[in-house]
């Protein structure tokens, strides 16, 4: 375990309560956590990098009937016993990977009543000396891994929240939530920046910065309180970013880390399938045959598909 991150958290949290209506029909019976980027299910990729930033366990929370995200997690002996029987060892090491990870436990959100609501619902399962703890949104797939020691690096240094930022094209900020945020310290990280406020989604002439959230949060314990001082908004949901928002106001440290890596949204297709391409492509038994295949692909007219 990395020492900034056993100072920072030992709790890590993935909402995963989502219905994954972009994704249907596969979602139907297929939680969205658990497609394949290539052989590996997101929400494995996810508890991963938690664990790699030094994170003991992993509360996923879950909706009913999605029991099957945290099963993925759970030891399958009967499987087991048939791959070691039949010498396929390499899927056997596979299998047993993500039970060995990190400690996973679920917290069911019974309604879906908004990300601050799920967030909300983890404060119960905290060990009393836990001071702060980090959430993944498991639609955002961050590399490389270290993310998550830097915002703890920060945390340890000047206290209260951290969020991760990207610095977006300025014609794509309205698609995200945007930072407003103060200029550097002087002589500081050009890459840490105390936040001022958020913006949900702004055209680009009144966008504060380019700089747009991702889905790694290292949050103070006093975010449960500011959830229970927040109104709900559209459809009943208390958002996280109202409860950010509000600490700031009232004086609570919030900085940013802007992470010079790759995002991929694994919550929509689009996204998926080039999540699933970027780690094929770095995979050396898919990886130089999908090269090349892309290459003559490419060259050719598109292919007039019937389903």
């Amino acid at each position: 375990m990395t020492g900034c991150a056993e100072r920072a958290f030992k709790t890590a949290v993935v909402p995963a309560a989502g219905m994954g209506t972009r994704f249907l029909p596969a979602t139907k019976t297929v939680p969205k956590e658990l497609l394949p980027v290539v052989d590996t299910p997101g929400i494995e990729l996810v508890a991963s990098e938690a664990a790699q930033a030094g994170a003991e366990r992993l509360v996923i929370v879950t909706a009913p009937g999605k029991a099957s995200v945290v099963g993925h997690f759970v030891e399958d002996l009967v499987l087991e016993g048939k791959l070691a029987a039949s010498g396929k060892h390499h899927l056997l090491e596979r299998v047993r990977r993500a039970p060995g990870l990190i400690s996973v436990e679920p917290v069911v959100q019974e309604s879906p009543l908004g990300l601050g609501h799920a967030v909300g619902l983890v404060e119960s399962v905290l060990d009393a000396d836990e001071d702060s703890f980090a959430v993944l949104l498991p639609d955002d797939l961050v590399h490389p891994c270290g993310v998550l020691d830097a915002m703890a690096k920060v945390r340890a240094e000047r206290g209260g929240s951290v969020l991760c930022a990207f610095d977006v094209a300025p014609d794509r900020v309205g698609a995200y939530g945007v930072f407003d945020v103060q200029a550097p310290v002087e002589g500081g990280d050009p890459d840490v920046l105390a936040v001022v406020g958020m913006v949900e989604k702004p055209a680009p002439a009144d966008a504060p910065s380019t700089l747009a959230a991702a889905g790694r949060y290292l949050l103070d314990r006093a975010v449960f309180d500011a959830l229970r001082r927040i109104s709900p908004g559209q459809g009943g949901e208390l958002q996280l970013t109202d409860a950010i928002a509000l600490l700031i106001a009232e004086g609570h440290p919030v900085h940013v880390v802007v992470h010079h890596g790759t995002r991929h949204d694994l919550g929509n297709p689009g996204g998926f399938l080039r999540a699933s391409l970027d780690h094929a492509l770095s995979r050396t038994e898919y990886g130089p045959e999908l090269r090349v295949w892309l290459k003559e692909r490419l060259d050719q007219p598109d292919p007039q598909l019937t389903y």
